[in-house]
């Protein structure tokens, strides 16, 4: 019998596969809501997600310094009020009078891999991937401010590329520390996209983002390893970029902006997508049936010959109904039944 961990490198490599892997990761609020509706917390431990993330990130990268504002392991404050898992930033910490001098964090921290040395042993079966969240545009703006960093791509080139390269140069050593592991891939999370397209521009991020980009996948597959984006929004008219990157998957795949059925079609031969279900319409509004034949449909027709991870698009929102989470996991658990 095929582990996890085989099952999904078979749908990488876009082989026809009797069972279609899948993920599913949950908000704080959705996760307690699930917890009520399961009598339990630890539900997710009979999920049978197919696999497992690491995070390259020490092991409590949040300290929280007053009620709800939470600073990270860079020095960037998060106010977590409303958004309860992620936040908005409420300081900048980089700026042109002190880009080339700011102090990163150590990325030969051992703290940042502990997870790793205790998780991947007990893990074997599942596929296994290193997250490296906040990867490049999102930590730019992250230190410097969204409006600084993309006014600075358009008329201060030579302050956007300064904070790059540093990051940049701070990734490759952490890419270079997760890959001295056991793991099958990395994912980099960097949201370029809005509903209707790319925030910078698809020139911009070809000039800025790119050349930038692919250092970090290719020193990835140097060590064998897959490469997953996750980048949220209208973002496929970058897909043949990816593609020329090494980009093996995609992620989160929002049927909201991206039409799943044409993307398979136009792409499928060169990427694996991972997500396909709607957090945005059908989880929250829809009915149960809804969410039961948007599953089925997702994995007949983009599962066909693999290329797909099956998940919702994003991190389960809050205001998901249980019952159409129940509905979703269902169908994933027991694909026999309905295909």
């Amino acid at each position: 019998m095929e582990t996890h961990k085989q099952i999904v490198i078979e749908s990488i490599k876009h082989h026809n596969i009797d069972i279609i892997p899948y993920n599913i990761e949950f908000t704080i609020n959705a996760h307690e809501k699930m917890s009520n509706y399961y009598d339990g917390k630890y539900f997710t431990n009979n999920l049978g997600n197919f696999l497992f993330i690491l995070k390259a990130k020490p092991e409590n990268p949040f300290i929280e310094i007053a009620p709800d504002i939470f600073r990270d392991y860079f020095g960037v404050e998060w106010n977590r009020t409303v958004d309860k898992d992620i936040g908005v930033v409420c300081n900048t910490l980089v700026n042109k009078d002190n880009v080339k001098d700011f102090t990163f964090p150590e990325p030969d921290n051992p703290l940042i891999y502990k997870t790793f040395k205790e998780e991947i042993p007990k893990n074997k079966d599942k596929f296994i991937v290193a997250s490296l969240g906040f990867s490049l545009f999102e930590r730019a703006w992250s230190l410097a401010g969204m409006e600084n960093v993309l006014m600075s791509m358009a008329i201060d080139k030579d302050f956007i590329n300064v904070l790059l390269d540093r990051i940049l140069e701070y990734n490759l050593k952490v890419i270079e520390n997760c890959c001295k592991y056991e793991i099958d891939a990395m994912i980099f999370g960097d949201d370029w996209g809005e509903q209707k397209g790319i925030i910078m521009g698809p020139k911009t991020w070809r000039e800025i983002i790119k050349p930038r980009v692919k250092q970090m996948y290719e020193k990835v597959k140097s060590y064998g390893k897959f490469v997953f984006i996750h980048s949220c929004g209208k973002v496929d008219e970058l897909f043949p970029d990816l593609i020329e990157c090494g980009v093996d998957v995609f992620n989160p795949f929002q049927p909201e902006v991206i039409d799943v059925i044409e993307a398979k079609k136009r792409y499928g031969n060169y990427l694996t997508f991972y997500g396909g279900i709607s957090t945005q319409h059908t989880l929250p509004f829809g009915t149960t049936e809804d969410i039961k034949k948007e599953v089925i449909n997702l994995l007949r027709n983009v599962g066909k010959n693999g290329g797909l991870i099956a998940a919702p698009s994003h991190a389960i929102p809050g205001d998901a109904k249980p019952e159409n989470i129940h509905a979703m996991i269902e169908i994933l658990k027991n694909q026999n039944k309905y295909l």
